[in-house]
């Protein structure tokens, strides 16, 4: 009997709900076996979705419905997982937590004796203790926020899950008005790495996510003050969207641009100190912190790690003025590949920095970024090692693989669209 391709869709979404529901019964083992084939037969599933939702031009509404039933269950098993006892949801605890009690997050240090008293057994084992915070002024409010409710690692987690299951909701809209299946919500709940890194580990990317999703929405229904803002307060979460700039360039007014920059001003206001603009341990993540970064790993050999992050900057820049000029209709992939042209260059590419194109890969163009969701996956087999008293350097077969992966689909759909301009000829 020849199956539908509802049915494999069902199929696909029980398998990837079996699977990452095993993941997240592994989530302190993270990087060990179990979570590692798991998480890696996730990511093979969703592939094949995506080939699936290439395929298929409509999809009943109760698929989609049963999708997301699927999608949500496995974030409530993650969600239910406590986060690694360093992972970076701790931090973010702490700086609500000071916040609140009138101290300046880009100034104390965690580890500071004074500060002992500070702490609670949930920010005591926060990594990098010796370093204020390094995160932008909108994800230290959205901190304070969220722990002035209620000071817990899991009710932060919950805040992020709100903002996942929020981004659904906004990218519904988003595809009707584009003229693309609701099926596509899919290609973004199911990513493995949202039950990962939003429901079990918990990263703040997930609030800048949202901000960003808010405004590309609000640009499709000519919402320009509020495109403008959203988009604002998404750099102010974290900096990786500003290469995004060039996109709002005569999509929104002079004036709304002016407010969302001056709302993002007001901002660091709360935080500066005697009238200087404080950024915490910013320098030092770009000077010291490496991750995942082959490319500024060789540019860094004959510049200094700040101007390679400057041009790793510029190369998004670049990137989203050449989308701009090549369509002046909104497209998914204009929004994704400045972001990842961006990280390429970065010097850390940690797997929860690309959830901020997983919205937005829904096309031919961006299958190499939707592979490298995938690819990536391999890379966490540095926490492993790490319990193993091993140095935190990740495997260079693992940065081959993974590279290699989005280089071989950026390769095949290159020559693709070679030989299709060929036979056009």
């Amino acid at each position: 009997m020849k199956t539908t391709p509802e049915r494999r869709v069902y199929i696909l979404g029980a398998t990837l709900c079996v699977a990452l529901t095993i993941c997240s019964r592994n989530l302190t083992d993270r990087g060990g076996p179990y979570f590692m084939a798991s998480l890696t037969l996730a990511g093979i599933v969703y592939l094949l979705a995506i080939r699936e939702f290439f395929a298929t031009t409509n999809v009943s509404r109760r698929v989609v419905v049963i999708g997301l039933v699927l999608a949500a269950a496995w974030h409530i098993a993650f969600l239910r997982v406590p986060a690694g006892a360093d992972d970076d949801i701790h931090r973010y605890l702490w700086d609500g937590r000071v916040q609140r009690l009138g101290y300046n997050p880009y100034i104390v240090v965690p580890s500071a004796p004074a500060l002992a008293g500070l702490h609670t057994p949930q920010t005591r084992t926060l990594n990098n203790p010796y370093l204020p915070s390094p995160y932008p002024p909108g994800a230290e409010l959205f901190f304070r926020a969220i722990t002035a409710i209620h000071e817990s690692v899991f009710t932060l987690k919950v805040a992020f899950v709100v903002c996942d299951f929020a981004i659904v909701f906004i990218l519904l809209d988003i595809l009707r008005r584009s003229g693309q299946g609701a099926h596509w919500v899919l290609a973004y709940a199911w990513n493995p790495l949202l039950a990962v890194e939003v429901a079990g580990s918990g990263h703040v990317d997930i609030v800048g996510v949202l901000l960003l999703t808010v405004s590309v929405a609000a640009l499709f229904r000519r919402w320009r003050t509020v495109a403008a803002v959203a988009f604002g307060l998404a750099v102010a979460v974290k900096f990786l969207p500003i290469v995004l700039l060039p996109l709002y360039w005569k999509r929104v007014r002079i004036r709304d641009a002016a407010l969302a920059a001056i709302i993002v001003g007001l901002l660091y206001v709360p935080f500066s100190d005697h009238g200087r603009i404080l950024t915490g341990s910013l320098g030092t993540y770009v000077h010291s912190f490496r991750f995942n970064a082959p490319v500024f790993a060789m540019l860094e050999r004959v510049a200094t790690p700040e101007l390679v992050a400057g041009f790793a900057v510029l190369v998004g820049f670049l990137t989203a003025i050449w989308m701009r000029a090549k369509s002046a209709a909104l497209s998914s992939g204009a929004f994704a590949w400045p972001m990842a042209a961006s990280l390429l260059f970065a010097p850390v590419v940690y797997p929860w920095y690309l959830l901020w194109m997983v919205p937005f890969v829904r096309s031919v163009s961006t299958l190499p970024i939707i592979i490298w969701t995938v690819s990536i996956i391999p890379t966490y087999y540095v926490w492993h090692l790490r319990t193993l008293g091993r140095p935190w350097v990740l495997p260079g077969w693992i940065m081959l693989l993974e590279y290699g992966c989005v280089a071989m689909a950026v390769a095949i759909i290159g020559l693709s669209r070679k030989e299709s301009l060929n036979e056009g000829r």
